[in-house]
């Protein structure tokens, strides 16, 4: 379903495991903070509100979104993490360099959680504008970080 016919914080919160004894290891880009320190926001709103305790909630930061793939890495390394949030934003530009940073980006996030056999959520916003990344990020399409948490603890829920 288009993004524009949904708000992407509805989701099925039934059957979900408990997560009280869970750790997370969140990697934001630091490129766009003003974005990706709100989608980190919802992320960890969302994690507590399932009952993960703050204190296995942990936060690192990379420069950017194509770094997240070994943010990820070094997290999904650490045996206590149970799943890694990834979280960052790519905007379209002049040139296809969203294309392949994208492209990049979801493939070694793909490799990590098969590589760790974790979860390994894929909280990158990838959009047109500046505009519609904030609508992602709070805003009237609600927050893809908590769409990326949610995400995280239904796949520990297997």
């Amino acid at each position: 379903m288009a993004t524009s016919l949904k708000n992407l914080n509805d989701y099925n919160k039934e059957n979900f495991a408990d997560i009280s004894d869970k750790k997370f290891g969140i990697v934001v880009a630091e490129w766009h903070s003003d974005i990706t320190d709100a989608l980190c926001a919802g992320a960890i709103d969302t994690l507590l509100q399932h009952g993960a305790k703050r204190e296995n909630i942990f936060r690192n930061t990379v420069p950017g979104s194509f770094e997240l793939t070994l943010g990820a890495q070094f997290l999904a390394l650490q045996e206590e993490i149970d799943a890694v949030i990834c979280l960052g934003v790519v905007i379209k530009g002049d040139t296809k360099h969203d294309d392949y940073i994208n492209n990049a980006v979801a493939n070694g996030l793909t490799t990590v959680a098969l590589k760790f056999n974790k979860p390994v959520s894929f909280g990158l916003v990838t959009t047109n504008t500046l505009e519609q990344a904030l609508e992602r990020a709070g805003g009237k399409h609600g927050n893809k970080g908590v769409e990326a948490a949610a995400a995280a603890v239904h796949m520990l829920s297997f």
